[in-house]
């Protein structure tokens, strides 16, 4: 049952969005097809990964309010209270973000699935308008046959295009207090461990699977590092304006 659903809403599209594309890209090179499904499935999903993101940044912007809540000595139901009004007035919730990320996992997790199993285009999960490639050539750009494992480069530049990307994420904001609480130190933890060592970890990966597999997994972090650059931006202005109307209402 759930398999049927898998294969229906998830996999069978993409793999079949797959086939056309090598279809129609010059010598039906399946790393370029690779490179535009996988940019063609991030430009869908752009609207609920950039709200999460955004919510991302609206918490982060939140922080020093929510320090400010929680250091005011008051009781724990007047600071629920405080925090469910400041959520409110500034129209955000914080558990958006994580559902956001949720709906898209299964999508992005099928887009990698039809990757790893070897990229099959002449099996019975094709539509009957979709033809199977005359021709499918995995030498990528004529250099790397990406049907191979143990591609090195491309398990180098999958673990730089995380860092990259991981580098770009807005840092956890944590007190001042040495000891902190334990959210904020598995935050932390969290933060540093994303930067420094899942880069290494997605790297190892991608030498260990198809070339394929690694060429998804470096679009993917090239696009998500644009959009966090877009999305550093607008929380510069975001910040600019707050202490432009900060200073304003100072003069009055």
């Amino acid at each position: 049952m759930l398999s049927n659903i898998w294969n229906t809403i998830l996999y069978a599209p993409l793999l079949n969005a797959l086939a056309f594309l090598v279809s129609i890209v010059p010598n039906g090179d399946i790393g370029i097809a690779v490179i535009l499904l996988t940019i063609f499935v991030k430009v869908i999903l752009f609207p609920l990964s950039q709200r999460s993101i955004e919510s991302q940044i609206k918490m982060n912007l939140l922080a020093p309010e929510l320090k400010k809540i929680k250091d005011s000595g008051t009781s724990k139901e007047e600071q629920a209270k405080q925090t469910f009004e400041l959520y409110k007035h500034h129209k955000t919730n914080p558990f958006s973000g994580c559902l956001l990320i949720l709906i898209q996992i299964p999508i992005i997790f099928a887009l990698y699935y039809v990757f790893l199993k070897g990229i099959n285009l002449d099996g019975g999960m094709l539509y009957s308008f979709i033809h199977v490639p005359e021709h499918i050539n995995m030498n990528f750009l004529g250099i790397l046959d990406i049907s191979q494992k143990n591609l090195l480069i491309l398990a180098v530049l999958a673990g730089l295009s995380q860092y990259f990307q991981a580098l770009l994420m807005p840092k956890p904001i944590v007190s001042e207090n040495k000891d902190g609480s334990f959210q904020e130190n598995f935050t932390k933890s969290m933060h540093t461990q994303t930067k420094y060592v899942f880069p290494f970890l997605i790297g190892f990966i991608a030498y260990n699977v198809s070339g394929a597999v690694a060429l998804y997994w470096i679009t993917s972090n090239i696009f998500a590092i644009g959009q966090q650059i877009y999305a550093n931006k607008k929380k510069k202005l975001a910040l600019e304006n707050a202490k432009d109307v900060s200073w304003k209402n100072s003069l009055k």
